[in-house]
């Protein structure tokens, strides 16, 4: 037997998570109450939406809700980041606008997956391109990203704006343009918020270079590649690198980069081991 498609997969879900609220937590008192969870005319006044309206929703009745109400439910039904992500799916079939916060930390957890790369170098940036956290290959054979002020660990900035990262770069007009490139493809993805506007505009001020390639409007996905570095010490460097976003955290990206060849493993490790011994 075939089984029975949901033909309302918003007003179950929505239904299901209004009764598995505990109303206490809430303030509400939970004597003489037949049924679990909270009410709809509760869940509508703590989204601010008539009680009317969200009962035609989870009766599949409602219309299409905007992100502004769907934001409101998420909080009124205390969903998670999974959950949210889920009832825009549901309601409006996309994932809903990334939410970050620059130089905001990451997990322990996060920080020990990074470390555990000992000659991949390997950060975590955000939807601005901000490095918000390193392992010691990535300091030691890119950039000592603890020595720069929060604001300037920006790969956009390093890139464009930092003449000891763009020295390392042996294609560094290539790989510019591709950085760029991926940049605006992400930023549209994201929406243009007021920080990545802000971000771009510094940029375009600073460095006339950014300005040209910005102007391009070339488009690129970041996922993998080749990168040519050439260090002071351990020489040419060929790094392939790969994207990845943090389960979890869509506004987080973590680019990790692995050496070439055995060769590039060598020298890599005779520069970490060379640092240690320094330290």
């Amino acid at each position: 037997m075939a089984p029975v498609e949901d033909d309302n997969p918003l007003g179950h879900y929505l239904k299901d998570r209004r009764a598995k609220l505990d109303p206490a937590a809430f303030g509400i008192a939970t004597t003489r109450r037949r049924t679990p969870g909270l009410r709809r005319e509760e869940v509508a006044q703590r989204a601010n939406v008539s009680a009317t309206w969200y009962t035609w929703l989870e009766q599949g009745r409602g219309g299409a809700p905007s992100a502004d109400v769907l934001d409101r439910l998420a909080r009124a039904l205390s969903l998670n980041d999974a959950e949210r992500e889920h009832l825009f799916l549901l309601a409006q079939h996309r994932p809903p606008e990334m939410r970050f916060q620059s130089f905001e930390p990451i997990t322990p957890q996060l920080q020990r997956v990074l470390d555990a790369m000992t000659y991949s170098p390997a950060v975590v940036r955000t939807p601005l391109w901000d490095v918000v956290a390193w392992n010691r290959a990535a300091a030691i054979v890119m950039t000592d990203y603890a020595s720069l002020p929060p604001e300037q660990r920006n790969i956009l900035k390093l890139i464009f704006c930092n003449d000891r990262v763009r020295g390392h770069m042996v294609n560094w007009e290539r790989d510019a343009r591709y950085a760029v490139a991926a940049f605006r493809a992400e930023a549209t993805r994201i929406g243009a918020t007021d920080a990545i506007q802000a971000m771009v505009e510094d940029l375009r001020r600073a460095s006339p270079d950014f300005e040209a390639i910005w102007r391009d409007y070339d488009i690129q996905n970041y996922g993998q590649g080749l990168k040519h570095f050439r260090h002071e010490i351990a020489g040419d460097l060929m790094l392939e690198y790969s994207s990845f976003t943090v389960d979890g955290r869509p506004d987080l990206g973590i680019v990790v980069f692995t050496p070439a060849t055995a060769q590039d493993v060598d020298r890599i490790k005779l520069l970490i081991e060379g640092a240690g011994e320094a330290g």
